[in-house]
């Protein structure tokens, strides 16, 4: 049974919606399904990537899991595989049992990790299969390349904790000890932990990504919409609050607005959405802020009608030529769009009103919206509807805009429908006869008598009585109840109000309802079991292609000083038997010397000269002279030292040599490579080791993973006749 799946054989990842729950548009789903025909053989990968797909279209970011920390995730897991895997285990199981148990342990963990991380991968959407909006929208506000890599991580971090599970559960099946096996178990949660730990800032940044995009307007890419561009201050959000019910905060100075909004108009019963945009300023592209960028993004990728106003009373703090400059610079995003040019203001100066150099600048943004495309045929506009006037505060001229950027973005979609492939199947079936008239002559449609006869029959029959009626007459809503068993078809139109037993002679009567419930209960298991056949498990292994040149080489050599080493330890494993015990002094090849360690430590890093005088007492000490002064205690313990050598008395130099040598070293001095940082550290952990062991050693236990359970029931206080007296010793 693989990690991923239950024990029932189903996969334990989330299940793929089904097609009829989810909104899509035709030609994406005929286009994947077409796929899918191409390649009969890869029918379920193309399937699952026409579901993928097919998700992707509703953009619905508010549904995304929350993301716990690295510390929360793995109290998550730990305690669900807590409470549903069993706790209880003796020494005096079978070995099969016991490895059994813990197995299961390690394998559930995992489950649960696999489960949590796939969701999370999952439910993100991938910049590379959503509309381009929402993938550049995505890169300007978080930047693309940190949210791929925190994505990266999470399958890194899941595909590692697949294979350290796979690891521990084939050590596992070599236990041979309820100890080995509990800390085999431990050894692996415990590197599964870890993973999940230094992956613990790409789940914040995800969580932090996620709390963003729930914030974020559903918008439509592929629906009718119109954008609204231009200056900040120049009366946007107030006129998508006039002719929608969005509520846009409002203020007399720049940048109030500092993302999109979106509202909903209605036009000719079709719904149309209206994107509030930021103020853009007159600057260079790379000069642009987040905020800025956010409305080129819009303006770039969705196919709208844009509305650019224009402030001709200037009291949004910019000049008419300001925003002509603005008009021209970003006139490529206008391109294949409906652009109409909106003077807002007129209640402070009527367009009439402006200097003959503006009005030129007005009028020069008006030939440029006269070439710009309402179809693919490049056709020129009407004038009424390029250059429109209007005032948000006196609602003069408000509708009309409206009206005008809806019927002009309805017309280009419909012209662009009629130019496409697509209408020539759908001509094709459709012929509309028109008939001409042969004279002046009035012929009236001819009904047959027999008709009129069954009409008139019909009117004067009695009305048959509907479900609606008859509620009416008893009394009305919630006084009668329609029967749904009065048009049950059974043998005896008596049955139909009675209840259907669950119990009858001892049986429950819903046991024998369906006979092919087995047969059927079969063909699912057989299903199931060749999709599992089906399925590869794929090994995480890393390759070399992100990687730069000189990791490469590096990732070359450890790769190559691995084989060496494991081919050398094949070697002297297969020969070992035979292979005599040479001394390190007869080391031909002189591995083991202090030159070549003082060069290794040098290579890291290290100063090898305490090393090496280390290295040299222990082969004096070892040739039989006496242990020579440590060099760093010298000036403590010289007097004993003294009395080392110079005493004439055996028992004496003994006594005073050992004590001597006690005190060379106190046991809270901090000995190179025990980890600790300084002396008041080290006592305080050899505190706190023999503190733990008081009740251990008080509960006769054998050390930390000594969990001998005694005898529950002790025979000699439970077993033979009672003696007369009190039982409270029991």
């Amino acid at each position: 049974m693989g990690f991923g799946e239950k024990r029932d054989g189903r996969r334990s990842g989330v299940s793929a919606p089904s097609l009829s729950n989810i909104a899509v548009t035709g030609s994406d789903y005929l286009r994947e399904r077409a796929s899918c025909l191409r390649r009969p053989s890869s029918f379920s990968v193309a399937l699952n990537k026409c579901r993928k797909s097919i998700k992707m279209v509703q953009y619905n970011f508010k549904k995304i899991t929350v993301v716990p920390n690295g510390k929360d995730f793995v109290d998550i897991i730990l305690s669900r595989t807590q409470r549903q895997t069993p706790t209880v285990v003796h020494k005096g199981y079978a070995i099969s049992r016991l490895r059994q148990f813990y197995m299961r342990k390690v394998k559930y963990t995992q489950q649960n990790f696999h489960e949590k991380l796939s969701t999370i991968i999952d439910e993100f959407p991938r910049l590379d299969d959503i509309h381009p909006f929402y993938g550049d929208l995505l890169h300007v506000l978080y930047n693309k390349d940190h949210y791929k890599l925190a994505l990266g991580q999470i399958n890194t971090a899941r595909n590692l904790i697949s294979k350290i599970a796979k690891d521990y559960v084939k050590l596992l099946k070599y236990g041979d000890s309820l100890y080995r096996c509990k800390s085999l178990k431990v050894a692996a949660l415990g590197r599964m932990c870890t993973v999940m730990k230094r992956i613990g800032p790409s789940l914040a940044y995800l969580e932090q990504i996620r709390q963003h995009m729930a914030r974020l307007p559903s918008i439509d890419p592929n629906t009718r919409t119109i954008l609204i561009c231009g200056y900040p201050n120049v009366g946007k959000s107030s006129f998508i609050n006039k002719i929608t019910r969005a509520d846009v905060d409002v203020q007399p100075y720049a940048f109030t607005t500092k993302s999109l909004f979106v509202g909903h108009t209605d036009y000719k019963y079709l719904r149309y959405q209206v994107i509030d945009t930021p103020g853009i300023l007159d600057r260079p592209f790379e000069d642009r802020n987040i905020i800025e960028m956010c409305s080129i993004t819009a303006l770039a990728h969705l196919r709208a009608a844009v509305l650019f106003f224009l402030d001709v009373s200037g009291s949004c703090g910019y000049s008419i030529a300001q925003q002509a400059a603005l008009f021209h610079s970003i006139k490529s995003l206008f391109m294949n769009k409906p652009l109409t040019i909106v003077c807002n203001k007129t209640d402070l100066q009527p367009l009439e009103g402006i200097s003959e150099e503006d009005m030129k600048l007005v009028m020069e943004m008006k030939s440029e919206a006269m070439k710009t495309l309402v179809a693919q045929g490049g056709e020129a506009t009407n004038d009424d509807d390029v250059l429109l006037t209007m005032s948000t505060l006196t609602e003069e001229g408000v509708i009309s805009v409206k009206n005008a950027a809806c019927e002009r973005l309805l017309n280009q979609r419909v012209e662009m429908k009629m130019k496409s492939k697509k209408i020539n199947d759908c001509l094709n079936r459709f012929h509309v006869a028109m008939p001409k008239p042969r004279d002046q002559k009035e012929r009236p449609p001819c009904i047959p008598q027999a008709v009129l006869e069954a009409k008139a029959k019909e009117a004067a029959e009695e009305k048959r009585k509907t479900e609606k009626d008859l509620e009416d007459e008893n009394g009305g809503a919630g006084v009668y109840s329609a029967s749904l068993k009065k048009n049950y078809i059974l043998a005896n139109d008596e049955w139909k109000e009675d209840v259907l037993p669950e119990i009858l002679d001892g049986h429950n009567v819903y046991d024998f309802i369906d006979p092919d419930i087995l047969q059927r209960l079969e063909e699912l298991e057989q299903e199931e079991g060749i999709r599992q056949a089906e399925e590869v498990d794929e090994d995480f292994e890393m390759d070399g292609e992100e990687l730069t040149p000189e990791e490469k080489e590096a990732l070359a050599e450890i790769r190559k000083k691995k084989s060496l080493l494991i081919q050398e330890h094949r070697m002297k494993k297969s020969t070992a038997e035979s292979r005599p015990t040479v001394p390190r002094k007869f080391d031909k090849d002189r591995k083991f010397t202090k030159e070549r360690m003082g060069r290794q430590l040098s290579a890291m890093g290290v100063d090898p000269s305490k090393a090496i005088t280390r290295l040299r007492e222990r082969s004096l000490s070892r040739r039989g002279r006496k242990r020579e002064r440590s060099t760093d205690r010298g000036h403590d313990d010289g007097g004993a030292m003294d009395m080392d050598v110079d005493q004439p008395n055996k028992k004496l130099r003994l006594r005073s040599t050992s004590r001597s040598r006690s005190r060379s070293r106190p046991p809270n001095e901090v000995v190179p490579g025990e980890g600790f940082k300084d002396s008041v550290q080290k006592s305080k952990a050899l505190k706190l080791f023999k503190n733990s062991a008081k009740k251990r050693n008080k509960d006769a236990r054998r050390g930390e993973a000594d969990r001998v359970i005694p005898t529950l029931k002790p025979k000699h206080l439970f077993s033979g006749k009672r003696s007369i007296g009190k039982t409270q010793r029991r």
